[in-house]
C-alpha cells in the first residue's frame, strides 16, 4: 500500500493499540525481537477481550503464531484485532500487524503486515478463577 500518510493504515479500522518499537526492542541483528511483538499482540488482543468481557481476562492460549516479515525501529506498529468466537467463558481473538515502515524517512507511505496470530483468552473474576460472559446463554460444559 503506497500514497499520501494517511492516520491509519487500514483505512476504516480503529486500531486497538499502535506503537513505535525504540532501539532497545532489538536483537543483535538489528530487528525488533519477536517477544517484543508478540508481548504487543497480547496487550491488543487483551484490550478487545476485557472489553466484551467486561472486566479482567487472562491470556490462556496462543493458538497460532506467524511473523510474515521483521519489524525495525522507526517502524510505525499497528495492531488490529477482532474477535472471532466466544464461549461460555472464553474469547477467541485474531491480532493482525502492520508497519509503517520508517515514514519519517519517506514521501510515500508503506504499510506491509507482519505478523498475524491469534490468541485465546478467559475471563475472571475478583478470585482468579473463570466466570460467565456477560450475556453468554451457552449451556454449561
Amino acid at each position: 500500500m503506497t500514497g499520501a500518510p494517511h492516520p491509519q493504515p487500514l483505512p476504516g479500522r480503529e486500531p486497538a493499540l499502535r506503537v513505535v518499537p525504540m532501539p532497545s526492542d532489538v536483537n543483535y541483528n538489528g530487528d525488533v525481537f519477536g517477544g517484543w511483538i508478540m508481548a504487543q499482540v497480547d496487550i491488543a488482543g487483551g484490550v478487545l477481550a476485557v472489553r466484551r468481557a467486561g472486566g479482567r481476562v487472562a491470556t490462556v492460549a496462543v493458538n497460532s503464531f506467524v511473523f510474515k516479515q521483521p519489524v525495525m525501529v522507526g517502524d510505525v506498529v499497528s495492531f488490529y484485532a477482532d474477535v472471532v468466537r466466544t464461549g461460555r467463558t472464553s474469547i477467541t481473538v485474531e491480532v493482525e500487524v502492520y508497519a509503517e515502515r520508517h515514514p519519517q524517512m519517506q514521501s510515500a507511505l508503506t504499510v506491509v503486515k507482519v505478523t498475524e496470530a491469534t490468541l485465546t483468552y478467559v475471563a475472571i473474576g475478583e478470585d482468579r478463577r473463570p466466570r460467565e460472559l456477560p450475556g453468554c446463554n451457552a449451556p454449561a460444559a
